[in-house]
């Protein structure tokens, strides 16, 4: 019998969780909400390194890693491969494409946070969307700015900052209303490709406020690669 390890991290993780049986296990980092309806197994937890994942992957003796963790989770992804590698199992992956600009977009891709500082500085209200990252830097703030953070969870923020708690999918007239309300004029995004977050790019479109693009890192080949939910499940049906 083939046992799936199914690293999670997006919401198509999830829909293929709710497709295993008790012998699969599906495994979360911890951030966000754990399900507590699912059939399969479920883990929350690191696995120290991609050697402690091995060990893991030998001791459970998982047969097939799924990599479906968030686009810009390389750490994790590159563990994925090489424990698949010491072990001698597959690694298959679950990628989403990435967002294209379209006509009317003013998109900046900037590679580290050093890069998106500097391409901000022209700008006094931004919108961050970026997770918990920017929480490191509001001391930082410059005085003539007010930031804007949107993150899973409310965190503290400080008089140069407001952290608003929100979880997609996000409607197109919230994001409309948001961008109103704050005077958002450029909003700062990773490109995770998203259907649920992705009305905040049709705002700026329509608004014509630019967008600071983190760029996504190199991720490892490996054996299949996926970019839907529906032929991640037809390949496993086919063990």
């Amino acid at each position: 019998m083939k046992r799936i390890l199914l690293l999670g991290g997006v919401t198509e993780a999830l829909a293929i969780a709710r497709t295993l049986g008790p012998e699969h296990i599906y495994s979360l980092s911890g951030v966000g909400r754990v399900p507590t309806d699912l059939t399969c197994q479920v883990r929350v937890g690191g696995y120290g390194g991609h050697e402690g994942l091995a060990q893991f992957v030998r001791d459970e003796r998982i047969s097939l890693i799924l990599d479906a963790t968030h686009p810009y989770a390389a750490q994790i992804s590159r563990n994925a491969v090489q424990a698949a590698q010491l072990c001698g199992v597959p690694c298959w992956a679950l990628r989403r494409p990435a967002w294209q600009p379209q006509v009317g977009d003013d998109w900046r891709e900037v590679s580290d946070w050093a890069g998106l500082i500097e391409t901000l500085k022209p700008f006094k209200r931004p919108l961050f969307t970026l997770g918990r990252e920017p929480l490191q830097h509001l001391d930082e703030i410059p005085a003539e700015q007010f930031w804007t953070l949107r993150a899973l969870d409310v965190y503290p923020g400080n008089d140069r900052c407001e952290v608003i708690g929100a979880r997609g999918p996000f409607l197109i007239e919230h994001e409309r209303a948001l961008f109103e309300r704050r005077a958002i004029d450029v909003l700062i995004s990773k490109n995770s490709g998203s259907t649920a977050t992705e009305p905040k790019l049709e705002v700026a479109r329509e608004r014509r406020v630019p967008v600071l693009v983190l760029k996504r890192p190199v991720l490892p080949a490996v054996d299949r690669e996926f970019t839907t939910v529906a032929a991640s499940l037809q390949a496993i049906h086919t063990l």
